[in-house]
């Protein structure tokens, strides 16, 4: 006679088969909040700035490699057309791979600052989408200065690979791209633009419209970095000359070309909206309290 045993049903939590059922989305949705939630409390993150970037930039000694090769005698093997179209592209990489430099630069510049920050938790800790391109530069950054760095992935059918400098115990990689939207603007008290495409002005936009409609209970600054890049595709005059926005609109941003400014308007803002004023000498500051 079989054990009793052997006719127990799985518990609902060890049902393989539910949890990947469409009946069991609501549960993985929970799980891509909570299991997330779990793992910023342990590692003690109160707060993060958050970088927006294109994928596809290099680094400036990766891109410059990459043209050296192509123009080296000998090694073209492609049509005459299709050999001058790769050479234009991989000048237009090194002239991009400013961008990757300057990423790097000011996240490096941020998380030096917000690590001399008296405080039992992480401030300001740079955050990516955790893929290549500026997401790369700026775990770079703040790799480099010794700081915690939170790479924010999302599984896709092309896979889009972690970079190896994100924090081990701070990488996340999402199914739903509106849980991993909510997780980049949950903790964010601010928001860095580089030049990128599509993902880059979805998440720029989002952010904006949020603020404009007065939707988020915490101010959340957002530099956005190139002004001749962004001149050129966002042209925020003729919107306003169209009445389709305020020129009010204008305070909900910046504008910034070099790290150094950037810094400066990213130390100014937060220390204006989400840290008290530094008390005098020897008397350890406080932090403000924050809705959000």
């Amino acid at each position: 006679m079989d054990k009793p045993e052997a006719f127990r049903a799985p518990l609902a939590y060890d049902n393989k088969g539910f949890l990947e059922s469409p009946d069991g989305r609501m549960l993985r949705i929970l799980s891509e909040y909570a299991e997330p939630l779990a793992r910023f409390r342990r590692e003690r993150i109160q707060d993060t700035v958050v970088f927006f970037g294109s994928a596809r930039f290099h680094s400036r000694s990766e891109a410059e490699a990459d043209l050296q090769v192509l123009d080296k005698p000998g090694s073209r093997t492609l049509a005459p057309e299709d050999e001058q179209k790769k050479i234009k592209e991989a000048r237009a990489a090194v002239e991009m791979a400013r961008y990757y430099e300057d990423a790097r630069k000011l996240a490096y510049l941020l998380t030096k600052w917000a690590m001399e920050i008296p405080s039992k938790r992480h401030r300001f800790v740079v955050t990516s989408g955790g893929g290549p391109g500026i997401m790369e530069a700026a775990n770079l950054g703040a790799y480099e200065a010794g700081g915690k760095t939170i790479g924010l992935n999302i599984r896709l059918p092309y896979e889009q690979m972690p970079n190896r400098y994100i924090t081990p115990s701070l990488n996340f990689e999402f199914h739903y791209f509106f849980m991993r939207k909510y997780w980049f603007a949950y903790l964010a008290k601010a928001l860095v633009i580089f030049p990128g495409g599509f993902g880059t002005m979805d998440e720029l936009f989002e952010i904006l419209t949020l603020a404009q409609t007065e939707k988020l209970a915490k101010k959340i600054l957002v530099v956005i970095y190139g002004t001749e890049y962004w001149n050129r595709v966002f042209n925020m005059d003729a919107l306003i000359e169209a009445g389709t926005v305020s020129p009010e609109d204008k305070n909900l941003y910046c504008m910034v070309d070099t790290p150094e400014e950037a810094f400066e308007r990213l130390q100014e803002g937060l220390t204006k909206y989400h840290l008290q004023a530094f008390p005098p000498k020897g008397k350890a500051p406080e932090i403000a309290k924050t809705r959000g």
